[in-house]
C-alpha cells in the first residue's frame, strides 16, 4: 500500500509542478556571473597581477546590477557587475574608471572588470548606492 500511494503522490507533484517554470522546480542551470561574493582566492589573485586599464562607462543599471566598461585601448566591451564597484557612488554613462580584468570560470576566456573605481565624474548629478532609484 505505502508503494502506490508514494506513486500516488510522485504524480500528484509532477502534475502541481508542471505548469512552474524551470526555476521553480530547480532545474536552471547557476549564474555563470561571478560575483565578488563568489569569486575564488585563485581567481581573485589572477587578477591582482593583471595590469590596471582605463576605460569609460558604456552602460550601467542599478537594478539590474550590471553593466559594460568601453576601455580606452580600443579592447571589446568589458562586463561589469554591481559588487565588483568601489566608492559611494552610482557610475554613469562617461565616467572615466580604472579597473582590472578578471578571467570568468569555467573556461576563463572571458573577462570581466574587478576592482571598479571611479576616478573622473560626469558633470551629470550621481547618485549614492544607499539612495532610492527615480525609476
Amino acid at each position: 500500500m505505502s508503494e502506490s500511494f508514494s506513486n500516488g503522490c510522485e504524480q500528484e507533484a509532477l502534475k502541481f509542478a508542471s505548469h512552474l517554470s524551470p526555476t521553480k522546480i530547480g532545474m536552471l542551470a547557476p549564474s555563470p556571473i561571478v560575483t565578488r561574493r563568489t569569486r575564488t582566492d585563485s581567481t581573485s589573485a589572477l587578477a591582482l597581477k593583471n595590469p590596471q586599464i582605463s576605460g569609460k562607462v558604456k552602460y550601467f543599471c542599478k537594478s539590474k546590477g550590471h553593466g559594460f566598461i568601453t576601455p580606452d585601448n580600443g579592447d571589446p566591451d568589458t562586463f561589469v557587475h554591481i559588487s565588483d564597484i568601489e566608492g559611494e557612488f552610482v557610475p554613469l554613462p562617461g565616467d572615466t574608471v580604472h579597473y582590472r580584468l578578471c578571467p570568468i570560470p569555467p573556461k576563463l576566456e572571458k573577462c570581466q572588470a574587478v576592482h571598479v573605481e571611479i576616478v573622473n565624474l560626469t558633470p551629470q548629478v550621481h547618485l549614492k548606492w544607499d539612495s532610492p532609484e527615480n525609476n
